[in-house]
């Protein structure tokens, strides 16, 4: 039997009244939401992402939106002949590669989802960690165990940094301001150089200086799974060390996680991992009783 008109009303209002609580809990608040995955690569789940952005800065929230581009980097090095060399799992980024990362994410992609967000009655912003010396990153040192002698020996990965200082100067003037601001983890170091940036940590990092009330990370998997592979809906910091030391978080889960706990320790008051594929994931976190994927909390 189809719904009358009377009984759909009913039903908005009553996701409205669900949602008004939640939407006053983060009013005003500011939340850093990390964006990438294949979500990023799918246009109408970006656009549908961008719509949910603009719907919650129009609600009140104070969204920043930090952006990947892992495999978007690897298609234009392709097209361009630059071949990749890596080490343990990551992309070795000599000075040439570096020069494609920058343009690639803080030019293509970075646009891109600006131009998305405003496409939907939003206004972005697209900045990247250069701007008003937004972030200043240092040298990551990698460190692998040798197979041959066991021991930690150091990896040279090139131009590839962690932040060292957030100086939140340029956000602070943009933020309740009508505007979205969407970074770019490129990052210049103490001498000049240009530092490509693990977006994870990047957004870390910034949602630690604003202090900000959610870290939402956009994934390909529904947040941390338990052995029998069920979602597990919330999480402390002392958990997340006992299921990293019994097997139960493994592989790449655990710098996930590993930078939930960094972002808590710089004063994020919680951080989600939930499913970017998921339709109006953000949304569903933020302004619904039910959530939608692992909350991790002090």
């Amino acid at each position: 039997m189809a719904e009358s008109a009377q009984e759909s009303a009913q039903r908005q209002a009553e996701i409205l009244m669900q949602a008004l609580p939640h939407m006053l809990h983060y009013d005003d608040a500011i939340v850093v939401v990390k964006y990438g995955g294949h979500a990023m690569g799918d246009e109408s789940v970006a656009r549908s992402f961008a719509r949910d952005m603009v719907l919650l800065e129009q609600s009140g929230v104070n969204p920043v939106v930090v952006h990947g581009g892992g495999p978007q980097i690897g298609a234009m090095l392709k097209k361009l002949g630059i071949k990749s060399e890596f080490s343990a799992g990551l992309r070795i980024t000599d000075r040439a590669t570096v020069e494609i990362v920058e343009m690639v994410l803080a030019g293509s992609i970075n646009k891109q989802i600006v131009g998305f967000i405003n496409a939907e009655g939003g206004r972005a912003i697209g900045l990247s960690g250069k701007d008003g010396n937004m972030v200043t990153a240092r040298k990551f040192v990698h460190t692998v165990e040798s197979p041959y002698t066991g021991e930690q020996e150091e990896v040279d990965l090139g131009f590839v940094g962690e932040p060292s200082k957030v100086d939140t100067t340029v956000l602070d003037q943009v933020l309740g301001r009508e505007l979205i601001p969407v970074l770019a983890p490129i990052a210049q170091g103490s001498e000049g150089e240009t530092y490509n940036v693990n977006a994870d940590t990047f957004a870390g990092a910034i949602a630690g200086a604003l202090g900000a009330k959610r870290l939402i990370f956009l994934t390909d998997v529904p947040g941390v799974l338990d052995r029998d592979g069920r979602l597990i809906h919330e999480l402390r910091m002392d958990e997340i060390r006992t299921l990293i030391a019994d097997g139960t978080i493994t592989g790449g889960m655990i710098p996930k996680v590993e930078t939930c706990i960094y972002a808590l320790e710089q004063g994020v008051e919680g951080v989600v991992i939930l499913d970017g594929k998921l339709p109006h994931a953000v949304l569903i976190e933020l302004l619904t009783d039910h959530g939608a994927g692992t909350l991790i909390k002090r």
